[in-house]
């Protein structure tokens, strides 16, 4: 079983991001930045007070497209204005997706804000502080005959840094109160994501009490997109390190600012 996490940077970087969909051989994908645009396709352009980035209006119907035998679950934290070429306004939802494969039996799922609650941003996005949801999702692995326990987190972005503050604690706690919910004794539990913070972060900390094993540590996991000194951003855990057959952060092919995080069990 595969399953692969990546901030996938709204689509920013979609000629490359396409192809690799088509080869990334997922059975579980976890994805943030997500964007989901009713009223427009193609290319759109975002903006905040620190930022101008050009977005796909769509991204999840992107990868809905190219990945026709998965299911998708997508959870919004909030919306706000984005802009087409042509300078027409749209509203746009921004959060997490997760594919999974249809070989997969869905039984249990669910959705949880970890910081904030559901937010309309109807003349401009704050560049941070804005809210943060996680989407978990249970499946039975018929290959291993076990059922498997998936959370994708997008933490929230604090525009002093990636050190810890009482909302990272507050959000890693109302997380792990998502995990604990979710998934049940003897479940196979991964959580994965773009958490926005350090390697010693007490969120790291709170989700080992739970008996979860940090497979990227201090490792780096952006791209050359990424201009930044600080490296850390995304992270995967795992109830269970032996079950784990090979765990790679790639460098290559870059597809976003984020390097994808590849869990095979």
């Amino acid at each position: 079983m595969r399953i692969i996490s990546l901030n996938a940077w709204g689509g920013a970087m979609f000629s490359e991001l396409a192809p690799w969909l088509d080869d990334c051989d997922a059975d579980v994908l976890c994805l943030q930045e997500v964007t989901h645009t009713p009223t427009a396709r193609g290319w759109t352009r975002f903006d905040d007070a620190e930022r101008s980035l050009p977005q796909r209006a769509d991204l999840l119907g992107d990868v809905r497209s190219r990945l026709p035998r998965h299911h998708d679950l997508f959870t919004a934290s909030d919306s706000g204005p984005v802009q087409d070429r042509e300078r027409g306004s749209h509203r746009q939802d921004f959060g997490l997706a997760t594919f999974v494969a249809e070989t997969l039996p869905i039984v249990g799922m669910r959705s949880a804000f970890v910081h904030g609650d559901y937010a309309e941003h109807r003349d401009h996005w704050p560049a941070d502080d804005r809210p943060r949801a996680a989407l978990a999702v249970r499946v039975f692995d018929r290959r291993a005959q076990r059922f498997v326990t998936v959370v994708n987190l997008h933490g929230l972005r604090d525009a002093r840094g990636k050190t810890d503050t009482p909302a990272r604690r507050a959000q890693a706690e109302r997380l792990a109160g998502l995990i604990t919910g979710v998934r049940e004794n003897g479940d196979l539990t991964v959580v994965c994501g773009d958490f926005n913070v350090l390697p010693d972060s007490e969120t790291l900390q709170i989700l080992a009490k739970l008996g979860l094993t940090d497979l990227v540590q201090d490792a780096d996991t952006r791209t050359s997109r990424y201009p930044k000194p600080v490296r850390h951003a995304s992270y995967l855990l795992v109830s269970e390190p032996t079950a784990v057959r090979r765990f790679e952060i790639a460098a290559a092919p870059e597809v976003s600012d984020h390097r994808a995080l590849t869990l095979d069990l």
